[in-house]
């Protein structure tokens, strides 16, 4: 029962590195390389390789840039029915209502948002 109690102790649900994790799974998922996401959220590509095992807290800009990134995952996922080719089809191709690939907009915090916001309203049309 110690050992339980201590594992449970040693877990850190701290914000910013459940958010690097579940930023870089979405990327995964997404078809983005460790050098997108680095490139998308600001951060280095060794910062994006501790981020793969919660190792580490993103703050700041790259915390709300990686929340845009887990966004566009869940529309995307949502609506592609969580289809993995479909997904990452959809990133790698051009979109002719964004003007552009998904995947090299995300390079801009300007596209990562555009295509966020895009996706959003794609997924709850009003």
């Amino acid at each position: 029962m110690n050992a339980l109690a201590e594992r449970i102790d040693n877990i850190n649900p701290e914000p910013g590195r459940v958010v690097a994790k579940a930023a870089f799974n979405a990327a995964q998922e997404l078809g983005l390389s460790q050098r997108d996401l680095a490139q998308a959220i600001g951060v280095s590509e060794a910062t994006v390789s501790r981020m793969k095992g919660g190792g580490y807290a993103l703050q700041g800009k790259p915390f709300e840039l990686a929340t845009c990134i887990i966004r566009i995952f869940r529309s995307l996922d949502t609506i592609a029915g969580a289809d993995p080719d479909t997904i990452r089809g959809w990133m790698g191709n051009g979109n002719d209502d964004l003007n552009g690939v998904p995947r090299k907009m995300l390079a801009q915090a300007t596209g990562l948002v555009t295509v966020m916001n895009y996706l959003d309203a794609a997924r709850a049309p009003t």
